[in-house]
């Protein structure tokens, strides 16, 4: 069996790779060509493109960089017909994915598409391009399923990925952490233009945490220099490694995007913040239509966590903020909405489930 995966950014890399080692489990004789990243490239061989020439986000980064997104299609068509695989499977990344999808349909090639576009948020025309080019759609938000149905679609909710790490973590850390101050954890993300608009907010705001443990989670793919403040402000740098930062943290500021969901299965009171461009700022106001920006409030469909957005992610604001979360009530209703996250999202078996479903209807 031959099997074509693409993920086009972090996050895609590592449940590509978990999705990968599942689907090798069930079936050890697959043949892998794959865009992704180093996770992926350690569970196969057979990388076409890696996510450093892939991942563009934001609609101006998108529209400066469209030659290079050109020529990386030409390059997966042009390797998708010469490797001709059972099947396609897409996770996430829609903008290209999408287009793969059209154009693997046409020429006979099943396609698989796993964590669905956000499609509830914005550009919901792609749901006619879903359904005319996915066979089938693997969702990991509870409310997606339902969403779906409403278009007259039939999909699979498989749980969310997450989760498979963060259990597979709790496993092997079972003891709570034993540092001697309370830990205010930072995670300012993993791109660098957010990090640069957001680490510094996050850095003047926790100045007014003397007695806390300020520990920054930072990532190795980013220039070193851009963590040179919270080195000289003498704050712990943890590299590649959030799960270990959230483990010991008693609150955070997180970037928005995935690692606000996990800070909340970490069961982290946190403060979300975001800082773009202004220009995409003021598209994505006119173009997407969702109440919320951090995924622990779209599931809950209420305000759980504070939302810091642009002008409103000042220190000031943060720090009272994080200070409301340090203890309290504000910081009891906050675990207590996330008791029922927990419950909407799940246990772990994602990666699993999909890959049986995958191989059922190859």
């Amino acid at each position: 069996m031959k099997l074509f995966v693409v993920a086009g950014e972090n996050s895609g890399d590592l449940h590509g790779a978990n999705l990968m080692k599942s689907l090798k489990k069930q079936r050890a004789d697959i043949d892998f060509r794959f865009c992704g990243g180093d996770r992926m490239k350690k569970v196969a061989q057979g990388q076409i493109l890696s996510i450093d020439q892939m991942n563009f986000m934001g609609f101006v980064e998108v529209l400066a960089n469209l030659g290079k997104i050109k020529k990386n299609f030409q390059i997966v068509q042009e390797a998708l017909l010469d490797f001709k695989p059972t099947a396609l499977i897409l996770i996430d990344y829609p903008g290209f994915n999408l287009r793969l999808a059209k154009f693997a349909k046409a020429n006979g090639i099943k396609v698989f598409y796993y964590i669905s576009p956000k499609v509830w948020a914005w550009k919901k025309s792609r749901i006619k391009k879903i359904k005319a080019y996915v066979d089938r759609l693997f969702v990991i938000l509870p409310f997606e399923k339902k969403f779906f149905e409403q278009h007259q679609y039939e999909v699979d909710y498989v749980g969310n990925p997450i989760m498979d790490q963060i259990e597979d973590y709790k496993t092997r850390h079972p003891d709570p952490s034993n540092r001697e101050k309370r830990v205010l954890a930072l995670l300012p993300g993993s791109r660098l233009m957010e990090v640069k608009r957001i680490l510094p907010v996050m850095l003047q705001a926790a100045t007014k945490f003397k007695a806390h443990q300020v520990v920054v989670s930072a990532v190795s793919g980013l220039p070193a220099e851009i963590y040179d403040d919270a080195r000289k402000a003498g704050y712990e740098i943890v590299l590649d490694d959030s799960y270990n930062v959230l483990h010991a943290a008693h609150i955070a500021a997180v970037t928005s995007g995935t690692a606000t969901l996990e800070t909340a299965l970490f069961q982290v009171p946190q403060v979300v913040c975001y800082r773009a461009n202004s220009l995409s700022i003021w598209l994505a106001k006119k173009l997407v239509k969702i109440k919320f920006i951090s995924l622990v409030n779209l599931i809950l469909d209420k305000a759980a966590v504070p939302e810091l957005i642009q002008e409103d992610c000042e220190p000031q604001h943060l720090s009272e903020l994080l200070f409301g979360l340090d203890s309290g009530a504000l910081r009891e209703q906050q675990l207590d909405d996330y008791r029922i996250l927990q419950e909407l999202v799940g246990k772990s078996g994602a990666s699993d489930k999909t890959a049986n479903l995958i191989l059922a209807h190859v």
